[in-house]
């Protein structure tokens, strides 16, 4: 193998490496920083800088766990349509070798957290124990799985919570795993539609009309919920309601219509209607919550 040749293969071997970790899936982070933005606290450097270090140690686990799933479903990824071309570690783009090099240095940067960040470390703990679960067993069992991953979500807001030493309210507690399980019920809806009983084992045990259902309930629940919170606890918030109803309208418009949806960060990248309304809530939200402290 000459010097060339050598040079590509390494550098598909370092660029299948990057997809294996998924860094487009950080967005989901972002729920990270809720308590930040809910707290008051944006303007503060302190509380700034500690919500983007749990951010940014959060998406090293969340890498971590897409590796060991990756790393679980190798076999039958390499029978799946997409996934077998996709995946680094099913397309033979990375080997199972250097996928678990990767891991442990994945967990060397984790490490170092529990001295940073000890307490967010302890809630990243319990969403990579609670993953590793989730690969091996629960994502075989109907409406287990689906909450398995809305709770990945809150345990996001919570660690945004144990970064800035606030407490996590009830209110947004609720309303993020309800918003989050509508995320979860379409993806299945998506991975139903696009590949049918022959992907996920647990597929066969849902239909498309039970995850619609599940679907609804959860959006109206985050609706209810974000709303009560809103006209009890924060009243100037009142204005930020009507773009979280056309975000749950035009995320399900873009499920039905676009074939996205079974990537929750897919969907939000690829609709631009879905980002101007994502940036108008959080500006909305930072010109009601400014300068005054709001409470969690």
């Amino acid at each position: 193998m000459d010097s060339t040749t050598s040079s590509q293969a390494n550098k598909s071997v370092l660029l299948g490496l990057l997809k294996l970790m998924r860094p487009r899936q950080w967005i989901k982070n972002g729920f990270v920083f809720a308590p930040l933005l809910f707290a008051g606290q944006f303007l503060e450097w302190n509380a700034l800088t500690q919500t983007l270090l749990a951010f940014v140690l959060f998406s090293v686990a969340s890498s971590a766990t897409y590796v060991v799933n990756d790393l679980k479903d190798i076999e039958a990824d390499r029978l799946h349509p997409i996934k077998a071309v996709k995946r680094p570690l099913a397309s033979g783009q990375v080997l199972p070798g250097q996928a678990k090099g990767l891991l442990v240095g994945l967990y060397a940067v984790l490490s170092v957290g529990f001295w940073l960040q000890p307490a967010v470390m302890a809630v990243i703990v319990a969403y990579l124990l609670l993953n590793v679960a989730y690969s091996y067993k629960l994502k075989h069992l109907p409406v287990v799985d689906i909450f398995t991953i809305a709770i990945g979500f809150v345990l996001r807001v919570y660690a945004g919570a144990m970064a800035l030493a606030v407490p996590l309210s009830s209110w947004m507690f609720v309303t993020t795993l309800c918003l989050a399980l509508y995320l979860a019920a379409l993806k299945r809806r998506q991975e139903l539609l696009q590949t049918g009983l022959s992907g996920r084992k647990v597929l066969k045990q849902y239909s498309v009309a039970l995850v619609e259902r599940y679907a609804e309930i959860s959006a109206t629940g985050a609706l209810l919920f974000y709303s009560l919170f809103v006209m009890n606890s924060r009243p100037d918030l009142v204005l930020t309601i009507p773009f979280v109803l056309f975000g749950f309208f035009r995320y399900w418009y873009v499920v039905e219509f676009t074939a996205e949806g079974e990537s929750p960060t897919d969907a939000l990248l690829a609709d631009w209607p879905l980002q101007a309304t994502m940036v108008a809530w959080v500006g909305v939200c930072v010109w009601a919550l400014w300068p005054v402290a709001a409470p969690l």
